[in-house]
């Protein structure tokens, strides 16, 4: 199912598909001339709007294109907050690295030893999966987001509009993965799965006795003073200020656009819930990448790398990507969707120069080009 891809599906992958190309200069300067363009070309190809925030050694830059609101054309602004969906990985997993700092896991535990019971049936052992596994999406775990009921409940228009406000507990989204059969045998291959980072999010509970949302307030959110960056639970609404967010709810790109701005986000739980706004997510990988959430083993270890699937141009950290440019410049980063909002943030190995950006719409756009008119210029 296409729009399923689109709003939950194999992020930051989808974004080094369309990296790919010819390489070109990387510009001398720090003119956004390309970025912009770039964005601009997206609203033409479709999407309702877009927001952008470059942080570059210390300054900020920010734009905006198109509308904010289909129905009263209110425009977009570069304070907008909006669902980051899998850029949630990240605050996940520099979480699990910063207890593993503290001594209270190994990446090397079995998921069975802290969820004991959890992953088993059908083939699925959690006693052969590591919790390095899970953020580096080598267990082979079915992705509960391509199951077909799921796909059918939250990914069609009638399905949709029934079950927006539908709550799900994390059991409830790894039982459906426990449905299926595991891709693969642990550690022998890659794929990209959602349900990976739903176990991620139940191991720090049982680690430290408190909800993943609560880890990720105390030990990111708060230290960085993300004050646009929240974690909703079960909250159907984005904070203000923000603007509206559409989809085609269909396979197709054309027929009619619906407003999804609404929805109870727990059905992406620890995979993908949070809201954020450019700027913090600018600040958040400026702090990682510069080495300000992580010790140096540590965010070693997250940048450790596996092929990506196929592409040529992107392998899998830790909840982060290496991705390479058509100019050659290497990137670290994630995108994520969710329905009617697609979002991406990347940045240099020093975390210096960051570029965050979201569309609200998930049918259409180019954030590749978007990222390459950043950073090469083109």
């Amino acid at each position: 199912m296409a729009v399923r891809a689109a709003v939950m599906g194999a992020t930051a992958v989808a974004l080094s598909v369309a990296l790919a190309g010819p390489a070109t200069a990387a510009p001398a300067g720090r003119d956004h001339t390309a970025t912009q363009e770039a964005l601009r070309a997206a609203v033409e190809d479709g999407v309702p709007g877009v927001t952008a925030t470059v942080r570059d050694s210390g300054t900020t830059w920010s734009t905006t294109a198109g509308v904010g609101n289909l129905r009263t054309g209110k425009p977009r602004s570069a304070d907008d907050r909006y669902r980051v969906g899998s850029i949630t990985k990240a605050f996940v997993s520099t979480v699990l690295l910063q207890l593993e700092a503290e001594g209270r896991l190994s990446l090397d535990d079995t998921v069975e030893k802290w969820l004991p019971g959890v992953v088993q049936g059908n083939g699925n052992d959690g006693g052969r999966i590591t919790v390095r596994q899970l953020l580096n999406h080598t267990s082979g775990i079915y992705n509960y987001t391509e199951d077909d009921d799921f796909g059918r409940a939250y990914f069609t228009k009638d399905g949709f509009f029934r079950h927006r406000y539908d709550t799900k507990t994390p059991a409830d989204l790894v039982a459906i993965a426990m449905s299926h059969k595991p891709d693969f045998a642990p550690g022998t291959s890659w794929h990209y799965s959602n349900t990976n980072y739903v176990l991620a999010g139940m191991v720090i509970q049982k680690v430290t006795g408190h909800s993943y949302a609560t880890e990720i307030r105390d030990r990111i959110i708060n230290p960085l003073h993300l004050r646009a960056t929240s974690l909703p639970g079960t909250k159907v609404t984005v904070p203000s200020p923000s603007s509206r967010a559409y989809s085609k709810l269909a396979e197709e790109t054309t027929g009619p656009t619906y407003d999804v701005t609404t929805l109870n986000p727990s059905i992406a739980s620890s995979a993908g819930e949070m809201i954020s706004d450019s700027a913090d997510l600018d600040r958040f990988y400026g702090a990682l990448l510069g080495g300000k959430l992580l010790p140096a083993k540590q965010l070693k270890e997250m940048q450790t790398t596996v092929p990506a699937g196929d592409s040529p141009t992107t392998r899998y950290g830790l909840g982060i990507s290496d991705i390479k440019l058509p100019c050659g410049v290497h990137l670290w980063g994630h995108d994520g969707g969710i329905h009617g909002s697609s979002s991406a943030v990347v940045a240099t190995a020093d975390g210096r120069h960051s570029l965050a950006f979201n569309f609200n719409g998930d049918w259409s756009g180019d954030a590749g080009a978007v990222v390459v008119g950043e950073f090469c210029g083109t």
